[in-house]
């Protein structure tokens, strides 16, 4: 198959190609295809050469199938680059954990919030900074 096309598929294209463009012009744009067909083939193998040209002895040891696409799953991919590294732990996240580790249960008392102010109050607001 070429593209999920089948043959029946192909055959009727050119069936219908033919009626349109009618027995007059066919010869010519059947001449006209195999010529790009013809240059296609042509292009396509002179760019071969020259990857393998400058990738040298390197260019048979590749292996494509690696290198496809359409392997790689995005989602995979993210979740193994947040898991490869470990999360940085916080200086109050390094205290709690160590007090855990220590006497085996969490710090008691209030936590104090980074956004707020002292005492636990609001954050405090500069009208000046607006």
């Amino acid at each position: 198959m070429f593209f999920g096309l089948t043959i029946e598929k192909l055959l009727l294209i050119g069936v219908i190609a033919a009626f349109i463009v009618g027995p007059e012009r066919l010869p010519r744009y059947a001449e006209a295809l195999a010529g790009f067909t013809r240059r296609a083939r042509d292009w396509v193998s002179s760019a071969r050469t020259r990857v393998r040209e400058e990738m040298g002895e390197d260019f048979d040891d590749v292996d494509w199938k690696t290198l496809d696409p359409r392997q790689y799953d995005p989602r995979r991919i993210i979740r193994e680059a947040l898991l490869d590294d470990a999360p940085v732990p916080t200086v109050r996240a390094a205290q709690a954990g160590a007090a855990v580790a220590s006497t085996g249960t969490p710090p008691s008392g209030p936590v104090k919030s980074p956004f707020r102010g002292p005492d636990n109050g609001p954050t405090p607001f500069d009208s000046e900074a607006t």
